[in-house]
């Protein structure tokens, strides 16, 4: 690309899950530093999309549409990008479902699907590639997308948050197997994001109202930040946990979250003295 930075030149990089929020962004923005990127959905048509908005803009990509719930189709996926590329240098696991649901409502084969995908996925995923790149003898990264509801207790959210929670310390116990073989493991924990492409023409005020009806959040009066994050936030600590700069970095986490784990929950923090900047 025209205006690779470098940061990831030379590498591989597969994305799952890759939608045109977190997975499609981070995937453009693995290939802005310079990586080869294979883009994985369960849609081959959102996985082709990710892959044409990379070559549309100069950068090197191709689609692997795949259920990661499927072992056959995951290593059919690997051996697919080996055998055009080589080998793997970096795995995002971003495959996920969203279904609300709570321990009373929710039903159990859609409980056992989103875990399915969100950790089963994930382990499938992870040992297809772990493996390619334990064959090849070469070192990598492997990073799976948390959420702040992996940190948290949500109520009817019982799947995703155990599901995200669980990848916890299958971070720590993957990065523990797989260091002798030079394979750094993290996680990235996002929060509810404002996605880069507005849903039917949705606000950022209508997102806000949205979620402050359907799950009882009010973001505007709890986020230190005052504002929600978007899939961009998230693309520089992935492309740190990606590369090289990150060599000694395993088994570790980073928070992208606007500060909302850290605050104290009945502390709604002060609106800011004025929202204009030096410059404005």
């Amino acid at each position: 690309m025209s205006e690779t930075l470098g940061r990831l030149a030379g590498k591989v990089a597969l994305v799952t899950g890759a939608s045109p929020n977190i997975g499609g962004t981070a995937a453009a923005g693995f290939a802005a530093h310079g990586a080869i990127v294979a883009c994985n959905d369960l849609k081959p048509s959102v996985a082709e999309q990710a892959a044409a908005g990379i070559r549309d803009k100069g950068g090197e990509a191709v689609a692997v549409p795949a259920d990661v719930t499927d072992p056959e189709a995951v290593d059919d996926m690997v051996a697919a990008v080996r055998e055009r590329y080589g080998r793997i240098d970096i795995l995002l696991n971003n495959a996920a479902i969203f279904v609300n649901g709570g321990v009373l409502t929710m039903p159990v084969d859609v409980f056992r699907r989103q875990v399915d995908v969100i950790l089963g996925g994930t382990f499938i995923v992870t040992k297809a590639v772990a493996t390619a790149m334990v064959e090849v003898g070469n070192a990598g990264s492997i990073i799976n997308v948390l959420s702040t509801a992996a940190w948290q207790g949500e109520a009817n959210n019982i799947g995703y948050a155990s599901a995200k929670s669980a990848l916890i310390n299958f971070t720590r116990s993957a990065a523990m197997e797989l260091a002798p073989h030079r394979i750094r493991v993290n996680s990235l924990t996002p929060t509810v994001t404002f996605p880069e492409q507005h849903r039917g023409g949705q606000s950022f005020s209508d997102v806000l109202a949205q979620l402050k009806e359907t799950k009882n959040l009010d973001f505007t009066g709890l986020f230190p930040w005052h504002r929600l994050p978007s899939p961009a936030d998230y693309v520089g600590p992935l492309v740190l946990l990606a590369s090289d700069e990150s060599s000694l970095m395993t088994g570790g986490n980073i928070t992208v979250d606007g500060g909302a784990l850290s605050r104290y929950w009945p502390q709604i923090p002060p609106e800011p003295a004025s929202t204009a900047r030096p410059g404005d």
